[in-house]
């Protein structure tokens, strides 16, 4: 009898579904010897590399998928994070996500995430909901932490001393000196700054360097050249109708150094539809290194911040504080780099005069 070519093929090894005892019996292995090495722990710190990459391979044959459930009613965890930000939509935040999610997916950990707003009832509604949801450590972007949350956490752009939180920073001392060098060797004297928003947890800290750095450079802050931005949202209009208010006061300024890129971007907008030029009758610094910065208009010179690292800094502490590998320390400090595009020039009176500095060696040109 002719055979049916409707019938079904049998299933390949590839095809069914494989788990930790199938890899173990094709191996030769114990299932915690597979786990180990699969889940990269602390265990498999101990096991040949061969052994690992005979593992790793197995896993990739047969199509291995980890049963998470599985494991979390096993070992009684959840392998989850609180990522509590202050808004999903703005750049900062979203970059310093992304670094902590690349490294928390690969250390087999789920996050959720949630934003307040500088809102404190609605952080702390947050972050008792996600410890409902069993979260194992909080991680927080422009966050104002002032209590511990419950569980190990770790504050990106943190400032307080608060009991199980370790706080990443930023060096905003050696950032003001690097902006204000840099625009002080190019001759501006009468400088205009933005202040950031009362509530980000970077603004009181950044403003105290940048005053304490240009007082030793000899730069005069003058309070007719300096405002405060109250607006929270994360578009160019941040920098926008407060660039327009300075050119309003008729106080001559040769360079404007902005809290961050996204304000910076706006005031440049400003600053052309008034019929100025940049850099040549106004240059303008930012802070971050948003993606945005590079195709700016021109494209914006800035004090860059490793946000993408910054966020795998923070998963990775957090990680190694859950699963008893290190210790909670309250500070991690990271330098900043300086970044040169064509937003800033010679100051106009200096313009035929200026011969450029030799570069620091944080100082990264860019075109």
């Amino acid at each position: 009898m002719a055979s049916d070519s409707r019938k079904k093929k049998p299933a390949t090894r590839k095809e069914s579904r494989a788990t930790l005892k199938t890899l173990a019996q094709h191996l030769g292995l114990t299932p915690g010897t597979v786990s180990a090495a699969l889940n990269d722990s602390a265990a498999a710190r101990s096991l040949p590399e061969h052994t690992k990459q005979r593992i790793l391979e197995a896993a990739r044959e047969f199509n291995y998928r980890p049963n998470y459930f599985a494991r979390s009613l096993r070992l009684r965890r959840t392998y989850t994070i609180g990522v509590i930000a202050e808004e999903i939509g703005d750049a900062y935040g979203a970059m310093i996500i992304s670094g902590a999610e690349e490294y928390l997916r690969k250390s087999n950990y789920f996050f959720l995430t949630v934003c307040h707003r500088h809102d404190p009832k609605v952080l702390q509604t947050y972050s008792q909901l996600l410890l409902a949801r069993g979260v194992e450590g909080f991680i927080t972007t422009d966050t104002s932490i002032t209590a511990p949350l419950g569980r190990p956490t770790v504050a990106v752009s943190g400032h307080e001393r608060v009991d199980g939180v370790t706080n990443i920073i930023l060096d905003h001392k050696l950032a003001a000196r690097l902006a204000l060098t840099h625009l002080a060797e190019l001759g501006h004297e009468e400088i205009a700054f933005l202040k950031g928003h009362r509530l980000s947890s970077d603004s009181a800290t950044r403003w105290e360097a940048i005053c304490e750095v240009a007082a030793e450079l000899g730069i005069r802050i003058r309070p007719e050249l300096t405002i405060q931005i109250d607006s929270t949202v994360s578009t160019p209009h941040l920098g926008y109708p407060y660039a327009k208010e300075l050119l309003t006061r008729r106080r001559p300024f040769t360079a404007l150094f902005a809290y961050n890129d996204v304000s910076a971007i706006g005031a440049m907008w400003a600053f052309r539809e008034s019929g100025l030029r940049i850099p040549e009758d106004n240059s303008v610094v930012g802070f971050d290194d948003i993606p945005a910065a590079s195709f700016a208009d021109p494209g914006l010179t800035t004090v860059r911040q490793p946000l993408e690292r910054m966020g795998e800094i923070a998963a990775r502490t957090l990680v190694e504080q859950i699963e008893g590998l290190a210790d909670s320390t309250h500070q991690i400090t990271v330098e900043p780099e300086f970044v040169v595009r064509a937003s800033t020039g010679p100051a106009p009176s200096l313009l035929g005069k200026f011969a450029a500095p030799e570069a620091d060696s944080r100082v990264v040109n860019r075109s």
